[in-house]
């Protein structure tokens, strides 16, 4: 019997499409864009102030030192200012997450009456609000001034991370399940806590790295409320009192630096703060794709 050996046809390549071209590369630019000043900044933090000075530091420092990292480290107000701003964001982003939560649970259930005019009720406060000078009144009639509770709970609710629950509750939790629950006894907390937070984890992740990062880049706060107790200023306010300064000699509380050019030392801040809040991301990178990823694609 005669064998034919033949060859396989290689697959065809598909056509490259003009838009998939254009997506990439909007993609790329936008993504340099984000990064390239992040970078430039680390470059200038790790250069020697002759290159600074010279403007020739762009993505690779240029004389590498870390003696601006020294004069941060040394000087202990920066180093407590970091321990505050930890505390607030671990106490903020836990109580805005228990506020969340519990606001979002009944909003989804449809044995809730009422439950679509308290919905709109949150809406309306994502557009409209008292203002500053109203909040700063009420801060102050409440005592909570110079205070590590004025930097909480005035911001520790957010009604944008409030739909953001209700809607994930409502499109991941079936009714038969909260069904086959009540069915076996269970009220309201132990599905809460047994059922929908189980099922909810990506989405926890995802809102409590919302409530984290926009409580410790927040220092506005910080600037209208802490003025006497030093002690409180979180890392953030640091660092804006730090680039403010226009003269070659600043005052870090109790240290004062002497830099030939200030642009390395705001660097460094920068990076110094920048470092403790990308170093969570890792840990729930899975939980934060699943949470963003949430309701766009139906089975």
């Amino acid at each position: 019997m005669k064998v034919s050996t033949g060859t396989l046809a290689a697959p065809r390549r598909k056509p490259m499409d003009i838009w998939d071209v254009l997506i990439r590369l909007v993609v790329i630019i936008t993504s340099l864009a984000c990064l390239l000043p992040f970078v430039h900044v680390v470059a200038k933090s790790f250069s020697t102030d002759a290159y600074v000075i010279a403007n020739k530091v762009f993505l690779i420092p240029r004389g590498f030192s870390i003696e601006a990292y020294k004069k941060i480290l040394a000087d202990q107000s920066i180093l407590h200012s970091l321990y505050i701003s930890v505390l607030i964001t671990v106490l903020f982003s836990v109580l805005g997450m228990i506020i969340t939560i519990c606001a979002a649970y009944p909003l989804s259930r449809q044995q809730l009456k009422g439950r679509k005019a308290l919905t709109v009720i949150f809406l309306f406060t994502m557009y409209f609000s008292g203002g500053i000078i109203p909040d700063y009144l009420m801060i102050s009639n409440l005592g909570l001034l110079d205070t590590i509770w004025s930097l909480i709970l005035p911001a520790s609710f957010s009604a944008f991370n409030l739909l953001i629950m209700k809607t994930a509750i409502s499109s991941s939790i079936p009714t038969s399940l909260e069904e086959s629950a009540r069915i076996d006894g269970a009220g309201h907390f132990r599905i809460l806590l047994n059922i929908v937070l189980p099922l909810s984890k990506p989405i926890i992740a995802t809102l409590s790295l919302f409530y984290a990062v926009g409580r410790w880049n927040a220092y506005q706060d910080a600037l209208f409320y802490i003025k006497q107790n030093i002690d409180l200023r979180p890392l953030q306010l640091k660092l804006y009192y730090l680039i403010i300064q226009s003269s070659e000699s600043f005052q870090l509380e109790m240290t004062q630096v002497q830099l030939s050019n200030p642009e390395v030392l705001k660097a460094s801040c920068i990076v110094f703060a920048t470092v403790p809040i990308l170093c969570i991301y890792p840990f729930i990178q899975k939980y934060f794709v699943q949470g963003v990823m949430l309701g766009a694609v139906k089975e």
